[in-house]
């Protein structure tokens, strides 16, 4: 039987060995001007597929200059250390994805929304901390989009994923986004600019304040009775595991529930993240806007 210690201790290892673990903890300090300065300023160029923004700081006499800052996929893959590459698929099936979270204990609506509260205490505080770490959304954090659900898939069977491609499409779809435009990916920002400009500005009133994983945090997430205990599986029990082929999500021989029965109900369908299989194997395609 799982406790609250060895829950929180088993899944913060399994994510701190993982890809995404800089994305998750870094504690890069955010500065809430220069992340507006660069929203406000960010503009994306499609020739050379890089972001272009701006970023304020003091020349020798002492006076605020604008100075141009501008990355791609590869540089945001570099700072953000997640071992992805541009051959990596950012489409995976859906039945994949949904297959696996069977396994992990969902107990909704195999056709509904993915909710982390559906899931025992252990995967709960997972797809909580990469949730917040990873989406792109200013709320509604319960949910899990269909990107997230194939990074935190292909984390869990071992599979290869273009994280840094998801995240720079969300960073492409804010810059057009108009009026409708808001401070995304903050710490990724600030990162990005300290990557390139080591002495910017730095207030401490100018601070923005985000929602860290804290203790008192994690005993909210885990608490009340545990009636939905389900075992640690694939890489989460095994580091060295090996996904399973041809696009399953266990091996022949695993030994956890079988989920079978809440499959046959499920009706697949196509999102941005995610294709319907046709039977045939194909190399799944790059999204972009």
């Amino acid at each position: 039987m799982f406790t609250d210690k060895t829950v929180v201790e088993k899944i913060t290892k399994f994510l701190r060995e993982s890809k995404i673990a800089k994305a998750l903890t870094d504690k890069t300090i955010v500065y809430e001007s220069h992340v507006r300065r660069f929203w406000n300023s960010a503009r994306y160029e499609e020739k050379d597929k890089m972001i272009y923004s701006a970023v304020r700081k003091k020349n020798e006499n002492g006076q605020d200059v604008d100075l141009e800052i501008k990355f791609g996929v590869g540089d945001l893959r570099r700072v953000l250390e997640l071992g992805d590459s541009d051959d990596d698929p950012t489409i995976i099936p859906e039945r994949l994805c949904k297959g696996l979270w069977c396994r992990m204990g969902f107990t909704g609506h195999i056709n509904g929304k993915m909710i982390k509260t559906m899931f025992c205490h252990a995967y709960k505080f997972m797809i909580h901390c990469v949730v917040h770490a990873l989406s792109h959304w200013k709320g509604a954090y319960d949910e899990t989009s269909d990107y997230i659900m194939n990074i935190i898939t292909c984390l869990v069977l071992n599979r290869q994923y273009n994280v840094s491609q998801v995240i720079f499409e969300y960073l492409k779809e804010n810059i057009r986004s108009g009026s409708g435009k808001y401070i995304m990916y903050s710490s990724f920002i600030i990162m990005m600019i300290g990557d390139q400009f080591k002495d910017i500005p730095k207030d401490a009133n100018d601070v923005l304040g985000l929602r860290n994983m804290t203790p008192d945090r994690i005993t909210r997430l885990t608490k009340g009775p545990e009636t939905r205990v389900k075992g640690m599986i694939c890489r989460i029990s095994k580091p060295a595991y090996v996904a399973p082929e041809n696009d399953r999500w266990r091996h022949e021989n695993s030994d956890s529930d079988n989920e079978v029965d809440m499959m046959n109900q499920m009706i697949e369908k196509k999102t941005r993240w995610w294709f319907v299989r046709d039977g045939k194997r194909k190399r799944t395609p790059k999204t972009y806007l």
